[in-house]
């Protein structure tokens, strides 16, 4: 017991560090404070559709007060069953730059939405291709910001996790774990300093690519079939030495994710084990150590000082994951216990899902 009390202790410790340098070395979209760019890269934004009628206007009008203009918006209507595309080619009629392309049949081997990038970045023309889910919400200098991050850093990849707009309890007990989970196991900078492709992440709500190197490597197609599209690109151009980086946003990206609990739940539980190197072993431990670590401490016995050093770095990792995701530290110390017992219904639920492959989303299977 005194064993998996000491390794309980260690995890907690090594989240702690994590979280820390997450804090003390952040890596943030910095505003550039530039109004114009000598060079004056033209970004293709690219937004595939799938029933969005509820998000895409909120986009589309973001997009048109964006501070960079050079700009080509190409939305693919994927088979909506709703008014995406009427939506959309009501914007088109009074902004150019705005282009809806038509469904086509999904073909076998591939997911919608890998299918929908591979199709937009066909058709886009731009220097960058920033691939972006429909119910993002940009602001302000987002772009000219991005272009800057990429030419300081020459990366291939710029990936940003949203700041998560979270308004029902339901959401305040599910969406929070995946930023508690990305923040205690990885610092962000190693993900564009380190070469290890371990050390890799990316959110496909947002991802903005130098797009001679997509081109390269054709990544939707390499990808076409993957539920979690992001994290193996982020891996793949790691391994071919390509520069990656992974950032957490502020106000200019936000996204109010998922609606409900339910959704959540079904919604993480296509990638939550990508977090894991696809693995459930390290999963389960890791929900365990962050749910029950304070039985073995407990029962061990340690004096006051061990079990108050293991509390104080639990909480403490909790308040640094908050201010680094700009997310309510108040509701998410009150709602800890709730993202956990989220967090094994994910586990679960994932594991169910890919042995039986009745995943579904947004009415249609994610494994084949």
């Amino acid at each position: 017991m005194k064993f998996l009390a000491c390794f309980v202790i260690f995890v907690t410790f090594i989240q702690f560090i994590n979280s820390l340098i997450n804090i003390l070395l952040p890596e943030k979209l910095r505003q550039s404070g530039k109004k114009s760019f000598s060079h004056n890269e033209m970004v293709s934004i690219l937004i595939p559709a799938r029933n969005e009628e509820a998000h895409i206007g909120n986009l589309l009008s973001d997009i048109d007060k964006l501070t960079y203009k050079n700009v080509e918006v190409m939305v693919y209507d994927d088979e909506s069953t709703d008014r995406t595309a009427e939506i959309v080619n009501d914007f088109a009629r009074h902004n150019h730059h705005i282009r809806l392309i038509n469904s086509e049949k999904l073909p076998d081997g591939w997911l919608g939405k890998n299918y929908a990038c591979h199709i937009l970045s066909s058709h886009a023309k731009g220097d960058y291709f920033l691939f972006v889910d429909a119910d993002v919400r940009l602001k302000n200098s987002v772009i000219e910001d991005s272009i800057d991050f990429a030419n300081k850093y020459q990366t291939a990849l710029l990936s940003v996790f949203p700041k998560q707009i979270m308004i029902t309890r339901g959401e305040k007990k599910s969406v929070p774990i995946m930023n508690y989970i990305l923040l205690t196991l990885l610092p962000l900078v190693f993900v564009r300093k380190s070469p290890f492709s371990s050390h890799s992440a990316a959110n496909g709500q947002f991802m903005f690519f130098r797009a001679s190197v997509y081109q390269k490597y054709d990544l939707h197609r390499l990808f076409g079939n993957s539920p979690v599209e992001d994290i193996a690109i982020s891996r793949y151009l790691k391994k071919k030495q390509e520069r990656i980086a992974c950032l957490v946003a502020d106000e200019r990206v936000q996204c109010r994710m998922y609606g409900s609990y339910e959704e959540a739940l079904n919604g993480f539980s296509k990638n939550v084990r990508m977090f894991f190197g696809n693995s459930t072993f390290p999963a389960f431990i890791f929900w365990f150590v962050t749910t029950l670590g304070f039985i073995p401490i407990v029962a061990s016995q340690f004096d006051f000082i061990a079990v108050a050093l293991y509390f104080t770095l639990y909480l403490a990792t909790r308040v640094l994951v908050s201010l680094v995701s700009r997310q309510s530290v108040v509701d998410n110390l009150k709602y800890m216990f709730w993202q956990q017992l989220f967090l094994i219904q994910v586990i679960i639920k994932s594991i169910s899902s890919s042995h039986s492959k009745n995943l579904l989303w947004k009415g249609r299977k994610i494994y084949s």
